[in-house]
């Protein structure tokens, strides 16, 4: 068995309309990709000489265009395993948080996104890892928990330059 570390995530988050509720981004992939079909968040390699939350930011603003207003790293890290080449995953998470009318940018992996209600996380996120780490984001970044200050990352603004599409 491989034990593979060169992995990151990211969850984007924006404000939902009334107070506490907010919507987490989702990406479809794109018939002929790995998991066609799928629904998942931003995910992608950690590029030799890059940090972890590098990678993550790097693959948030290729696969959706965007460019967080805040970003804070996750504690709990994301651990699955592929059969097909027998390799054991650990995949660091990050957050996104951006405004309620960010415009999402997709690249060839993706054919479609959509925002799904925190309400809904336990439904529309299928992976089990994904929702352990979503469930550490709203304690922590949401709502405001004790390690919220410690999280956050600091990272230089820049402005995308993206075309708008429509949701899936």
């Amino acid at each position: 068995m491989k034990i593979r570390y060169d992995m990151a995530c990211c969850f984007v988050v924006r404000p939902g309309e009334q107070a506490g509720q907010a919507e987490f981004l989702q990406l479809r992939r794109s018939p002929g990709e790995y998991l066609a079909g799928a629904w998942s968040t931003v995910r992608g390699r950690i590029e030799d000489g890059e940090k972890a939350w590098e990678a993550a930011l790097r693959e948030l603003h290729e696969e959706a265009g965007i460019v967080p207003d805040e970003f804070y790293q996750l504690d709990t890290v994301d651990i699955f395993y592929l059969h097909g080449d027998d390799t054991l995953w650990h995949c660091p998470g990050f957050c996104a948080v951006v405004k309620g009318d960010v415009r999402v940018t997709l690249n060839e992996e993706h054919d479609a996104w959509r925002w799904t209600a925190r309400d809904e996380i336990d439904r529309k996120f299928i992976w089990p890892g994904e929702r352990a780490q979503l469930a550490e984001l709203c304690r922590e970044v949401l709502d405001n928990g004790p390690a919220k200050a410690y999280l956050r990352i600091e990272v230089p603004k820049k402005e995308p330059g993206a075309r708008s599409q429509k949701p899936g």
